[in-house]
């Protein structure tokens, strides 16, 4: 087996000092929380796998960004930027910016979901599903069958099982087919 040395091609420009607990401390922490991480507080935790979210150190032309940043309430000149390159890149008249993935499928889910609504995935994340259903719509997850690829990706969607679906349920009700490709609820563990 070959191994490779990977260097990350950046330099970390900001660091923080955290607590590097110990096996019991955690285990206490752990108890504390009724062994559920949303109940852990973020400096009882040393290395964050909860979120694919993004929680590492930023770039010096991040930093440098924030430090030139508009922050006025109304008329911000970040607005502008933002709202220009946006534009640029998709052609929209409007933008509603939030502060991660989950709370724009929120706000998404909560105007194209509802009752009578019907979304269907290989495997919907855990928030999607729950955005989804708080809406009152319905989440359907199709993956395909373990047995029909040996490929390692196990991502696919069962279009034939998407198709009955689709006729079931009145394509006028299907709000959105969503492909999830990183989740890791959709993977094989055989291949980990």
């Amino acid at each position: 087996m070959k191994f490779k040395t990977i260097i990350e091609p950046f330099r970390i420009k900001m660091v923080e000092p955290i607590l590097m607990s110990t096996s019991e401390m955690r285990l206490e922490f752990l108890k504390k929380a009724h062994y559920n991480t949303f109940l852990l507080s973020a400096d009882e935790v040393i290395i964050d796998l909860l979120t694919d979210s993004g929680t590492s150190a930023m770039s010096n032309t991040q930093w440098s960004a924030m430090m030139l940043g508009d922050e006025s309430y109304a008329g911000a000149s970040s607005w502008y930027k933002l709202e220009k390159v946006i534009f640029e890149f998709t052609g929209m008249t409007y933008i509603l910016p939030t502060h991660q993935g989950r709370a724009a499928e929120r706000i998404l889910y909560g105007t194209i979901g509802g009752v009578g609504k019907i979304f269907i995935s290989n495997t919907h994340f855990d928030t999607t599903r729950a955005n989804i259903e708080f809406s009152g719509a319905e989440a359907f997850d199709i993956p395909i069958e373990i047995s029909e690829s040996d490929l390692h990706f196990r991502g696919d969607m069962d279009v034939k099982k998407l198709k009955e679906l689709i006729v079931l349920k009145g394509a006028e009700n299907i709000s959105a087919v969503i492909l999830t490709v990183t989740n890791n609820s959709g993977v094989d563990n055989r291949y980990r």
